[in-house]
């Protein structure tokens, strides 16, 4: 890792802000003392819990703004009336060049609008998508787009596996990704032309990743696949399906257990294994959803994460750092076999409205 990776950060995103992401934060320095951090958000707040935190302090820098985007803000809104809050500047600090990477808990349609109008998308890249980690039963796989781009074409698909197998090597380590397209089926035939018409794109294209095919949806846990590709629509609709299934288990796995005297006696000879299965579903351990498609890093935090789920949201920021991700997509594409056209990147129509009242 270079020496002195700068990490900005929106310290008044998230349910618990700022403490969690003060407290995150100085647990990720212990884990990566080369980093250094930016803290972006009000005096008042921030300012005592680094004074409390003198090691963490010593390695970061503050910068005091007092407009801060609110979890009900629209995308629209925070485009037009936040663009001096604590998650723009973090974003244009990343613009600037001052920062390696950005890193939020805030409100995602916000974060998603200011990035995009911020740092824009790169030059070969259509539209960006939102990705991020999901347990499965041979560990982690990358899953995207999970709610950018609500309609998607063959050749977004395809930027989406690049984009994709590219996060993958950097945070999950993998040389050769293993891609998969969701579909109704893993027949060739199945599905939409969209997707249909992505896979013979992939197949012939030479990228450094392993072409699957078609998935189904029951495959994603099963770990069949590193990367799940698929539209914003259905891969939002997929990850909440995937969050609800993990709390669904838990829930009814503590009410067996409580059923009674001798299965409280079982959970006692199972506590480590139960342990075990808690801490691989939880989403602390696997947060930090990434914008991919950028000219510029941005790291999704869970608005709810605890200390721990936001110091891993800063580790998958640094892997991203590190490895240079940017640079091995925009390499990646052009080992794609596919004519490229210029098209207009997809924005809410609040999005442009707000573009050109802000012009």
């Amino acid at each position: 890792m270079k020496k002195h990776l700068t990490i900005a950060l929106d310290a008044m995103g998230g349910d618990q802000a700022p403490a969690v992401v003060v407290h995150g934060a100085h647990l990720a320095r212990e884990r990566y003392p080369d980093v250094h951090f930016v803290f972006f958000g009000r005096s008042d707040d921030v300012q005592p819990l680094l004074d409390a935190a003198p090691l963490l302090k010593k390695v970061s820098r503050f910068v005091h703004t007092d407009d801060v985007v609110q979890a009900e803000d629209k995308p629209g809104k925070a485009l037009r009336r936040s663009r001096q809050s604590s998650m723009a500047l973090a974003i244009e600090s990343v613009k600037a060049g001052e920062c390696d990477v950005a890193v939020s808990a805030g409100n995602t349609g916000a974060l998603m609008a200011l990035a995009k109008f911020i740092l824009r998308t790169l030059p070969s890249i259509d539209r960006p998508a939102l990705a991020s980690l999901l347990p499965t039963y041979k560990g982690e796989c990358v899953m995207l787009d999970l709610g950018a781009n609500v309609e998607c074409d063959a050749s977004n698909l395809v930027e989406f596996s690049v984009m994709g197998a590219a996060f993958a090597r950097t945070v999950l380590g993998l040389q050769r990704p293993r891609v998969g397209l969701l579909n109704i089926g893993v027949e060739e035939l199945k599905g939409n032309e969209e997707v249909k018409e992505a896979a013979e794109i992939l197949r012939t294209s030479d990228l450094p990743m392993e072409f699957c095919g078609f998935i189904e949806g029951n495959m994603i846990g099963a770990g069949e696949t590193d990367v799940v590709v698929t539209d914003g629509f259905t891969g939002n609709v997929a990850l909440k399906a995937v969050e609800g299934t993990a709390q669904l288990i838990g829930r009814l796995v503590g009410d067996a257990f409580r059923s009674s005297w001798r299965a409280r006696l079982g959970y006692l000879l199972a506590r480590r294994g139960m342990n075990g299965l808690r801490d691989h579903l939880d989403p602390n351990h696997h947060n930090g959803a990434v914008m991919l498609g950028l000219n510029g890093l941005v790291v999704k935090s869970h608005g709810g994460a605890t200390v721990e789920g936001y110091a891993t949201a800063i580790g998958v920021a640094i892997d991203m750092a590190h490895h240079n991700l940017i640079h091995l997509i925009t390499k990646d594409l052009g080992g794609v076999a596919m004519d490229r056209q210029e098209s207009e990147p997809l924005t809410l129509e609040t999005d442009k409205q707000a573009e050109s009242k802000s012009a």
